[in-house]
């Protein structure tokens, strides 16, 4: 059957997409916040990110592993997955020459500590080829990676439990890789445009990202392919089988393993993050008694609007931990206008150098007194929280207040903090730099 004359008849309209990935990356750059029993990995893993594509089928001018949402370009969200993982030793990215400058610019941008950048050639197999040689030219046979993982750079919601069966198979077999079940039909086609035959679907897979190989295996494949492996050939596994006689142990992968390839796959990426990101907040009363039941109602209803709210008195000991690994947080003020306990969770924040995946989101909610309102009508300070709002912009933290007014009507007060759990979750929701600084009232 000629390969160019195979078609693909879609059952869907679009491809699968995770409901709720919780795979979706949540530490920091080395740090894995849980570690499942087996996850500890003792030898030297690597991972090659071939990112040469142009990004035609996208149908926009900038290749799409380099197109920004939420404030980061798609590789980098891609690379963090990988960094995270703390048995992963060293990242190689492998893009065109004409875009060196660029993808080097976003390595220091973000902060990405384990990153080498190295120039593509004309095809994929030639860019990985450059990948897996960078890692042997410069690294030392004893602490060269024992196993080189191969993952697209526009996938970027791998997860770690995957990544482990995946080096450790090819440990094991010299090679492995992702499969998933097919959804579509596969059809051939005669040279005049009719059907030949069909495929039956259930004997066959996709084959998908991330690979593994032994470097051993994947260097001596490419040392031995053919100029046509490289000009035209696109599996990997394929390779190791026919140069090595590696078979490799394919492992059936989560869903969460789909590639951006179109331009709707690039919303659908910043929709699953907008997801994941508005799940969940850190709220931080004080300790002082009117901020812990305004805390305690402010949990019940963003209960009821599907987020998650967890409550503490500070950032201090144990509580810390919430620096790293939460994307927003919200500072309960009963202490007058003065606007000290955001600034000093700003500055925590800032100490912490965590070099967010994405913008944070800081929203300060300030319950006025009833001896405030009387004596100014407006507390707040609204230049002043704009001011300290362009400042933490500037370190990717999005900083909003809300302004509620006590009452004794118990209606009125339910429904005032039902409003702040609704602002306060659209905010976080849709991360808006518009509203950055502004002084919302509830």
């Amino acid at each position: 059957m000629d390969v160019s004359n195979t078609n693909v008849q879609n059952d869907d309209i679009e491809p699968e997409r995770p409901a709720h990935p919780a795979v979706f990356p949540s530490g920091e750059a080395g740090k894995s916040d849980h570690h499942p029993a087996g996850h500890y990995v003792d030898f030297p893993v690597s991972v090659v990110l071939p990112a040469g594509g142009t990004g035609e089928r996208t149908g926009l001018q900038t290749p799409k592993q380099f197109c920004s949402f939420l404030g980061r370009p798609l590789i980098s969200y891609t690379i963090q997955a990988f960094e995270r993982v703390s048995w992963i030793q060293s990242i190689v990215v492998v893009v065109a020459k004409e875009n060196m400058d660029l993808m080097m610019d976003i390595t220091q941008r973000f902060q990405h500590k384990r990153v080498r950048v190295v120039s593509g050639g004309s095809t994929r197999h030639r860019s990985i080829c450059n990948g897996v040689l960078a890692l042997g030219e410069e690294t030392p046979a004893a602490v060269r990676p024992k196993v080189v993982i191969i993952h697209d750079a526009v996938r970027p919601f791998v997860e770690e439990d995957f990544l482990h069966k995946i080096a450790m198979a090819a440990k094991e077999q010299g090679a492995a890789g992702a499969i998933r079940p097919l959804v579509s039909t596969v059809i051939a086609t005669t040279s005049e445009g009719y059907l030949d035959h069909s495929l039956e679907r259930t004997k066959y897979r996709a084959s998908e990202m991330p690979q593994g190989f032994t470097y051993d295996v994947i260097h001596q494949a490419y040392q031995r392919c053919t100029e046509s492996d490289f000009d035209f050939g696109t599996e990997c596994l394929h390779l190791a089988l026919q140069y090595c006689g590696t078979n490799a142990k394919l492992i059936e992968g989560p869903p969460t393993l789909w590639k951006v390839t179109y331009k709707r796959d690039l919303a659908a990426a910043e929709s699953i993050i907008k997801e994941t990101l508005s799940q969940s907040a850190c709220l931080i009363t004080g300790g002082l008694l009117p901020a812990v039941t305004l805390a305690d109602a402010l949990q019940k209803a963003a209960g009821a609007l599907d987020m998650e709210l967890d409550v503490i008195p500070d950032l201090m000991g144990d509580n810390a931990r919430y620096l790293l690994k939460e994307w927003n947080f919200i500072q309960v003020s009963v202490t007058g206008s003065c606007l000290s306990e955001v600034e000093a969770l700003l500055g925590a924040l800032e100490a912490a150098n965590r070099a967010p995946l994405h913008p944070l989101v800081v929203i300060w909610v300030h319950l006025s007194s009833s001896d405030e309102l009387s004596s100014s009508g407006n507390v707040a300070e609204p230049a002043a929280i704009m001011d300290l709002a362009s400042t933490a912009k500037l370190r990717s933290i999005l900083l909003y207040g809300i302004q509620l007014h006590p009452s004794q009507d118990t209606e009125c007060w339910e429904r005032s903090v039902l409003r702040v759990a609704e602002i306060a979750s659209a905010l976080i929701r849709e991360r808006s730099p518009a509203l950055v600084g502004q002084l919302l009232q509830a």
